[in-house]
Protein backbone atom coordinates (compact mmCIF):
# COMPACT_ATOMS: atom_id res chain seq x y z
CA UNK A 1 0.00 0.00 0.00
CA UNK A 2 1.43 3.47 -1.26
CA UNK A 3 0.80 6.57 1.30
CA UNK A 4 -0.82 9.21 0.16
CA UNK A 5 0.91 12.52 -1.40
CA UNK A 6 -0.88 14.62 1.56
CA UNK A 7 0.59 12.83 4.48
CA UNK A 8 3.62 14.26 4.48
CA UNK A 9 2.02 18.08 4.60
CA UNK A 10 -0.46 16.91 7.22
CA UNK A 11 1.99 14.73 9.37
CA UNK A 12 4.48 18.67 9.53
CA UNK A 13 1.44 21.08 10.01
CA UNK A 14 0.29 18.58 12.82
CA UNK A 15 3.37 20.11 14.65
CA UNK A 16 1.66 23.30 15.30
CA UNK A 17 -0.91 21.53 17.71
CA UNK A 18 -0.22 20.52 21.27
CA UNK A 19 -2.66 18.04 21.28
CA UNK A 20 -0.78 15.60 18.54
CA UNK A 21 2.21 13.74 18.56
CA UNK A 22 3.13 15.76 15.54
CA UNK A 23 4.18 18.45 17.91
CA UNK A 24 5.41 16.39 20.67
CA UNK A 25 7.94 15.16 17.88
CA UNK A 26 8.71 18.19 16.68
CA UNK A 27 9.94 19.65 20.19
CA UNK A 28 12.08 16.35 21.26
CA UNK A 29 13.56 16.94 17.82
CA UNK A 30 14.28 20.21 18.70
CA UNK A 31 15.55 19.15 22.51
CA UNK A 32 17.76 16.57 21.68
CA UNK A 33 18.60 18.08 17.79
CA UNK A 34 17.57 14.71 16.27
CA UNK A 35 16.65 14.53 12.96
CA UNK A 36 13.26 12.20 11.58
CA UNK A 37 15.04 9.64 10.35
CA UNK A 38 17.19 9.08 14.15
CA UNK A 39 13.55 9.61 16.03
CA UNK A 40 12.31 6.88 13.56
CA UNK A 41 14.89 4.32 14.06
CA UNK A 42 14.81 5.67 18.31
CA UNK A 43 11.08 4.30 17.81
CA UNK A 44 11.94 1.32 15.45
CA UNK A 45 9.53 2.32 12.73
CA UNK A 46 10.21 3.72 8.99
CA UNK A 47 9.54 7.51 8.28
CA UNK A 48 6.34 6.95 6.88
CA UNK A 49 5.19 5.16 9.97
CA UNK A 50 6.65 8.35 11.98
CA UNK A 51 4.41 10.81 9.57
CA UNK A 52 1.19 8.25 10.55
CA UNK A 53 2.20 8.42 14.25
CA UNK A 54 2.37 12.20 13.69
CA UNK A 55 -1.65 12.09 13.26
CA UNK A 56 -2.46 10.61 16.69
CA UNK A 57 -3.38 12.65 19.45
CA UNK A 58 -1.67 12.18 23.06
CA UNK A 59 -2.57 9.90 25.16
CA UNK A 60 -4.63 11.20 27.74
CA UNK A 61 -2.91 11.67 31.18
CA UNK A 62 -6.14 9.87 32.47
CA UNK A 63 -5.61 6.86 30.25
CA UNK A 64 -1.83 6.89 29.48
CA UNK A 65 -1.00 3.35 29.28
CA UNK A 66 -4.23 2.38 27.55
CA UNK A 67 -3.68 5.16 25.07
CA UNK A 68 0.22 3.89 24.79
CA UNK A 69 -0.14 0.76 23.99
CA UNK A 70 -3.34 1.50 21.55
CA UNK A 71 -0.92 3.83 19.48
CA UNK A 72 2.11 1.28 20.19
CA UNK A 73 0.05 -1.75 18.68
CA UNK A 74 -1.43 -0.08 15.67
CA UNK A 75 2.18 1.00 14.56
CA UNK A 76 4.22 -1.64 15.72
CA UNK A 77 6.72 0.70 18.14
CA UNK A 78 8.19 0.60 21.60
CA UNK A 79 5.42 1.67 23.84
CA UNK A 80 8.29 2.09 26.44
CA UNK A 81 10.40 4.39 23.66
CA UNK A 82 7.40 6.31 22.52
CA UNK A 83 6.18 7.01 26.56
CA UNK A 84 9.98 8.18 26.91
CA UNK A 85 9.92 10.85 24.25
CA UNK A 86 6.49 11.81 25.11
CA UNK A 87 7.17 12.64 28.29
CA UNK A 88 10.37 14.28 28.06
CA UNK A 89 8.92 16.81 26.07
CA UNK A 90 6.32 17.15 28.76
CA UNK A 91 9.18 18.22 31.13
CA UNK A 92 11.12 20.38 29.05
CA UNK A 93 8.38 21.94 27.92
CA UNK A 94 7.38 23.37 31.48
CA UNK A 95 11.68 24.47 32.14
CA UNK A 96 12.19 28.04 31.40
CA UNK A 97 13.93 28.44 28.66
CA UNK A 98 17.35 29.11 28.43
CA UNK A 99 18.68 32.64 27.74
CA UNK A 100 20.58 33.73 24.75
CA UNK A 101 23.53 35.37 26.37
CA UNK A 102 24.60 32.05 28.25
CA UNK A 103 23.24 33.20 31.42
CA UNK A 104 20.43 31.53 33.28
CA UNK A 105 19.93 33.42 36.94
CA UNK A 106 17.14 31.45 38.00
CA UNK A 107 18.95 28.08 36.84
CA UNK A 108 22.19 29.38 38.86
CA UNK A 109 19.90 29.68 41.84
CA UNK A 110 18.75 26.24 41.61
CA UNK A 111 21.99 25.11 41.60
CA UNK A 112 23.29 26.91 44.02
CA UNK A 113 20.59 25.96 46.68
CA UNK A 114 21.33 22.32 45.43
CA UNK A 115 25.22 22.93 46.55
CA UNK A 116 24.41 24.55 50.15
CA UNK A 117 21.54 21.72 50.51
CA UNK A 118 24.19 18.96 49.97
CA UNK A 119 26.81 20.69 52.31
CA UNK A 120 24.20 21.30 55.20
CA UNK A 121 23.33 17.19 54.95
CA UNK A 122 27.08 16.81 54.82
CA UNK A 123 27.95 18.72 57.94
CA UNK A 124 25.23 17.78 60.07
CA UNK A 125 26.13 13.63 60.17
Amino acid sequence: MTNPKWLGVVARHSGQYTWTLGYVFGQYRKYEGKSAEELAEDLGCSLETLDWLSLCRRPDEEKFAEGLDIIANRFAVDAHRLADVIRTVEVLDVLPPEREDGEDDEAEGFLLAARDHSTDDETSS
